[in-house]
């Protein structure tokens, strides 16, 4: 966790997604409880996502 309080203060991008209301709710609540907010559990949760399946190599062109 330290690393994504850490890596936040190099600049951040923000990231939308569509979610059901239920489903929000039922998270919000979750994080709540255990005394967390929904932005550290997502952060957690990719930083876990990407340690396990690595990352994509970088993609030549305009975007990458």
């Amino acid at each position: 966790m330290n690393n994504i309080k850490q890596s936040s203060m190099e600049g951040l991008k923000r990231v939308n997604i569509n979610i059901p209301i239920e489903l929000h709710n039922q998270f919000k609540a979750a994080a709540a409880t255990r005394g967390e907010n929904m932005t550290d559990v997502l952060l957690k949760t990719i930083q876990q996502y990407v340690e396990k399946h690595g990352t994509a190599p970088a993609r030549k062109g305009r975007r990458a």
